[in-house]
Formats: structure tokens, sequence, C-alpha cells
């Protein structure tokens, strides 16, 4: 029978040959203290991505771009700076492909936390209040709805929001207008007073 410890231990050393002591150093901090993290990261990603096919490659990601800060210095915090670094390529990524986060991201209050995963609790309510942000929207007549989704989802200016919809600048912001204080209404349990719109 071969021993394969020597085998083993002589390709360590003829990978670890062709790399510099801060690659081996960093390679070492990754295993020791990243890798044990991956349940965690997971976690995170699934609560904060609906897409789950999109899981596996996030976390690759997470994990190059976690390997490239090392390499200029290695982080104190390690569970901090990996959530953080997951949170920040979501922002990225839903900024990149231009999509509503309401409708991209679970829960997007979770992405303001860089560093505790929220309990059941805050996830529950989180959720429900996505959930009466969508209805509220709902409620909205199609063009106040679609001027609100434009200019405080997707940060739209007025002038911009009026060449998409084929109206004035004075239609946007009326429409504007009209839609927060709908909105404001059904948060408030006030009875909406609309205003006509054109």
């Amino acid at each position: 029978m071969v021993d394969t410890s020597d085998n083993n231990h002589e390709s360590a050393a003829s990978r670890g040959a062709g790399m510099g002591l801060a690659e081996r150093e960093v390679e070492a901090w990754f295993v020791r203290e990243v890798l044990p993290l991956e349940a965690a990261l997971t976690s995170f990603l699934q609560h904060n991505w609906r897409n789950e096919s999109d899981i596996a490659d996030l976390r690759q990601e997470v994990y190059v771009r976690v390997c490239e800060a090392a390499l200029k210095r290695i982080p104190e915090a390690t569970r901090a700076f990996v959530l953080k670094t997951a949170r920040n390529l979501i922002i990225n990524r839903i900024r990149r492909e231009q999509v509503v986060p309401i409708e991209a991201v679970t829960d997007p209050d979770a992405l303001g936390i860089a560093v505790d995963i929220p309990g059941p609790d805050r996830t529950v309510l989180a959720r429900d209040e996505l959930r009466r942000l969508q209805l509220a929207l709902d409620s909205l007549s199609p063009r106040c709805r679609e001027a609100v989704i434009l200019g405080r989802i997707e940060g739209l200016t007025g002038r911009e929001i009026a060449a998409r919809m084929g109206i004035t600048e004075a239609g946007v912001s009326l429409h504007l207008d009209n839609g927060i204080r709908t909105l404001v209404n059904i948060f408030y349990g006030e009875t909406p007073n609309r205003r006509r719109t054109p």
C-alpha cells in the first residue's frame, strides 16, 4: 500500500511554492475563518435574494471579493466583513440590473444590516410592511402608481418621468402629489382626499 501522507504533503508544498507569502496567509485565513461562515453566508443570500438559482454564483463572487480584499489587508472582523461584502454585492447587482428592489429583494430592510441576520420576528414584520406597501401601491390609479414607482422607487427625475409617461412635468407633479397623499392616508388611516388627475 502506498503512503499518501507524504504525497499529500509534497503536493501541498509544491502548490505553496508558487504562491507568495501574502497569498499563503490569505489562503490559510480563508480556510480557517471564511469557509466556516458558509452556512451563515448562504442563509443571508437566500434571505435577501429571491432567485434561488443565483445563490451559488453570488456566494462564489463574495468569496472572490473577500480574497481580493484580503490580499491587500486581512480584515479583523471576518464575519462582519463577509456579510457586508455580500450586502454590497446584492446592492450592486440590483443597481446594475436596474431592478426595482421591491421585486428583486425579498427583504430590503435586511440589506441595511451588515453583520446581523434578522431574527424571525423582524423578518415577519418586514415582509408584512412590504406586503402592505405593495397593496397600497396597487390601490393607486394606474397613472399615480406609475409616477410614484418611477419617481420614488426607480429614482427618475420629473423630466424623465414625463418623457416615459408621455405627459408634462406638471402632470407628473400632480400624479406624484396625489399618489403620495393617498399612500400617506392609507398608512395613517385617514380618508384619502383625492384631487382630480389630468
